[in-house]
């Protein structure tokens, strides 16, 4: 990680990053994405990068340039999904999933700001309060760099994205800005034989600019405080399917990290606000005519929080983490939908506010060659001004006027951990957890409709629920001479990082994630159904219910070779889910959850600026019925980079060199939509350090 000094005879070192990883971590799965990584993925993007850690996956197969908005949530390990989130995401200690729905609008970090990605496999995150059933997917930003650096690139669909990232002292401190810039004329989503006169390309436009300053305070002591802002447009390959949003972010951190012996501590403020639009249409059988069924015009919404970590000295062998959390979201859609002759004839609004105060205290020590760690939370929420609202255009009149009753709820969670380090350099873990989430505002309160297909939302939805656990072997070696520990410290560093290497990981794991909100097919249209009304012929009525259960078990293999200038990094993941169902979703038990493929795999072979990147997922099924299935998809992609002169650099990529049919989704008609084909990049990176 890079760190900055400032020329002051005290040597204060200015990290702008949290405080040191926690001892727990040696007890869990935790795979790391670094900077040079994260700057050579064929696309340039972050969701993109995140494949490489197999069994990591976004709801649908579609990046942030043609998906929609709402579809981008990150999920772990099988658990599955209806596009919130059961990952949790942070970007420097900030909850990052967006307020009202629960997705990830991408499109909002720049790769050229992150110093890394650090993923922890498994739920139960103690540290960051609720939403981390499968995981927790960390970005750090770190203190930046001197001067200018940036990469400017044209592709194909008459593509053109740029980063630059401006950086330097401040003081005794550092600061730096970013802007990132991609817009391209897109490709047409609907495969080739089913397209119509109504198909079209699904051009995008996106941009972010961010800024963050570091002021010591002392020796041990800094202020880190960060804005983003990003703008973020995109359209679904027909006319009136635009999607995207705004946003602006700000928050503050005071990081105190005095060492062994002495007290650490960390507090974090923050605060988010949205604004997200999305048109949905219908396509006629022939794909010739498109018709308007909702225009979701304003869905402003506000996330803001605080969190506080207390690290008392205990001495060498133990460490105490103990700290609270508080965040409050609220939002409301606005929508006008029942489009007769192409006017809207009703108005929609739905939208509430929800909030978790909660404490958690970890203690973690080590014995001989065994870490131990053990943590407890207790989280209390609250559900309020839930409403769902409906309103017939010409006069006003009220046709729903449903009012939420408000909820509370206490949750107890946990997780504990053991790990041993062997002759041999083999290292054995286990760990077990306890997690939970709320549901969304927007799975509680917004009915919503995909093409022909409508789904009713849930008031009652009850908070989800998961309990796992997991046994690790992990295996290095430094090859070609002597013995050099698995984490160099000081004058082995150097040596080590030279010398070829091998590290290889399996993690057995298991987890049940009861009361799982799922969107649970009810009955075919046509007809009239309570919550969303008519049903056309073709369509679907679903309603966001709980599951009882989805089960997930599977393995999952890493392996990181270095030797020279070659280095591979190759992960794959195998999941067996099933879901377990009753009542009303009982058509559902024994099924495999929607979304989530069996098997998962990702192999990053480099040599001196070249790398080609393999890629395969199994196929998944579309919908919770198992009843349309997209295939599975094998994707090449590969980096070429050529150093000219005056710190310029040469780079060639390529997304889907094999230009295969990834497919995406399948409407309840059979049309087939496929994430991104074979798309070339020119570009030059600037180093003007």
């Amino acid at each position: 990680m890079s760190a900055a000094h400032a020329q002051t005879a005290d040597e204060i070192l200015v990290t702008g990053t949290a405080l040191p990883a926690p001892l727990s971590d040696e007890a869990y799965s935790i795979a790391t994405i670094s900077e040079d990584r994260l700057a050579a993925t064929a696309s340039g993007r972050i969701e993109d990068a995140l494949r490489d850690i197999a069994g990591l996956q976004q709801f649908r197969r579609t990046d942030a340039r043609s998906a929609n908005a709402t579809s981008q949530g990150a999920t772990l390990r099988g658990l599955g999904g209806n596009a919130s989130s059961r990952a949790l995401l942070v970007l420097d200690g900030v909850p990052q999933s967006d307020p009202f729905g629960g997705w990830v609008t991408w499109p909002a970090f720049s790769a050229i700001r992150l110093d890394e990605i650090r993923v922890t496999r498994g739920g139960g995150s103690g540290a960051y309060g609720s939403g981390a059933l499968s995981g927790t997917i960390e970005m750090e930003s770190g203190p930046g760099k001197d001067g200018l650096i940036g990469n400017i690139a044209y592709g194909s669909h008459d593509s053109v994205e740029a980063n630059a990232l401006l950086g330097g002292a401040l003081g005794n401190g550092r600061a730096f800005i970013t802007t990132s810039y991609a817009r391209g004329d897109g490709f047409v989503p609907t495969i080739k034989s089913q397209r119509g006169t109504a198909d079209g390309a699904a051009p995008y436009e996106q941009a972010s600019l961010a800024a963050r300053g570091i002021v010591p305070l002392s020796r041990n002591t800094e202020l880190q405080a960060s804005i983003l802002g990003f703008t973020d447009r995109r359209t679904r390959g027909t006319i009136l399917s635009s999607n995207g949003g705004d946003g602006a972010d700000a928050s503050i951190r005071l990081v105190h990290d005095a060492g062994y012996g002495r007290w650490d501590y960390e507090a974090l403020a923050y605060l988010q606000l949205r604004k997200f639009e999305s048109r949905f249409v219908s396509v006629n059988a022939a794909r010739d005519t498109v018709t308007q069924t909702v225009d979701q015009f304003n869905v402003p919404s506000t996330g803001m929080g605080a969190r506080l970590e207390v690290r008392p000295p205990l001495g060498r062998i133990l460490e105490m983490r103990l700290g609270a959390d508080w965040r409050r979201t609220s939002g409301t859609t606005n929508e006008l939908f029942t489009y007769v002759a192409g006017n809207p004839t009703r108005a929609r609004e739905a939208g509430g506010q929800s909030e978790t105060l909660g404490g958690f205290a970890e203690l973690s020590g080590s014995a001989g060659i065994f870490d131990l760690t053990a943590s407890g939370r207790v989280d209390r929420w609250w559900l309020r001004n839930g409403r769902l609202i409906e309103r017939t255009i010409a006069t006003g009149a009220l046709l729903r006027n449903e009012i939420a009753p408000d909820r509370s709820g206490t949750e107890w969670t946990g997780r504990a951990g053991v790990s041993a380090v062997l002759p041999g350099h083999v290292k054995l873990r286990s760990a077990a957890y306890l997690g939970w989430r709320l549901p969304t505002l927007n799975e509680l309160y917004r009915p919503f409709r995909v093409g022909a297909d409508a789904t009713a939302a849930n008031p009652a939805l009850k908070p989800e629920r998961m309990k796992g656990a997991e046994l690790g072997l992990e295996w290095w070696s430094y090859l070609g001479g002597p013995t050099i520990p698995a984490i160099p410290e000081t004058s082995g560093a150097a040596e080590a990082a030279s010398r070829p290497s091998i590290r290889l990981g399996a993690t057995l794991f298991a987890n049940r994630l009861t009361d799982a909100i799922g969107n649970v097919s009810l009955g075919s249209g046509p007809g009239t159904f309570p919550g969303v009304g008519f049903v056309a012929a073709g369509g679907t009525y679903r309603q966001r219910l709980n599951l009882d259960a989805i089960n997930a078990r599977g393995v999952e293999l890493d392996l990181g070779l270095k030797a020279g200038p070659w280095h591979l990094a190759a992960s794959y993941a195998y999941t067996h889910a099933r879901v377990r169902a009753s009542g009303a979703a009982v058509p559902l038990n024994g099924l495999i959850p929607a979304q989530v493929p069996s098997h998962m795999a990702s192999a990053t072979l480099g040599w001196n600026g070249l790398s080609v990147t393999a890629r395969y997922v199994a196929a998944q099924y579309e919908d919770d019925s198992n009843s349309r299935k997209l295939r599975d998809a094998l994707t090449f992609d590969a980096v070429a980079e050529w150093p000219l002169r005056n710190n310029i650099t040469l780079t060639l990529r390529g997304e889907n060199l094999a230009n295969a049919r990834v497919e995406a989704a399948i409407s309840g008609a059979g049309v087939i939509e496929r994430a991104s084909p074979r798309t070339l990049w020119i570009g030059l990176k600037i180093n003007g350090k």
